[in-house]
């Protein structure tokens, strides 16, 4: 059985607006159905654990509720109930800001552009676009060449 490599951009929001919420609920799903690509944590301790803080949902919880294999509209329900029905639109603001403001270090930069083929000139700072490019490229990898 092939392993998935996460495609959602962590430049996505649903519709309760949280950036990288849909990405991390696929690789979740992913690795629950044992079919995760092997190099993706399912909850890593960057932009997913970002996430979980800045909607205030502990680990634990966000694991144990993605035991039952939710859609990602049901895990979105799932945040609101437990946050009273809506979220802090001034947090979500803040974490999307800083989802969107995150830029790699330099090596790791150097190392998603060569490994995509692409001259860093400078020009691709920011952790979203380096993301996609290394997903793209390490799907490519496996699924196509």
């Amino acid at each position: 059985m092939s392993k998935i490599i996460p495609l959602i951009s962590s430049g996505i929001a649903g519709p309760i607006g949280v950036l990288h919420l849909p990405r991390l609920w696929q690789k979740v799903s992913l690795d629950k159905a044992g079919k995760l690509h092997d190099d993706y944590p399912a909850i890593g301790a960057g932009y997913d654990q970002m996430v979980l803080d800045g909607i205030g949902i502990e680990k634990e919880a966000f694991e144990s509720f993605m035991d039952s294999k939710p859609t990602y509209p049901q895990l979105e329900k799932w945040i609101l109930d437990q946050k009273g029905g809506s979220l802090d639109g001034d947090g979500v603001k803040a974490l999307n800001d800083s989802i969107v403001g995150y830029n790699h270090d330099d090596a790791t930069r150097q190392g998603i552009l060569s490994g995509a083929g692409i001259e860093d000139n400078g020009s691709i700072l920011d952790a979203i676009n380096l993301n996609n490019l290394e997903d793209w490229s390490d799907f490519h990898a496996q699924e196509i060449a």
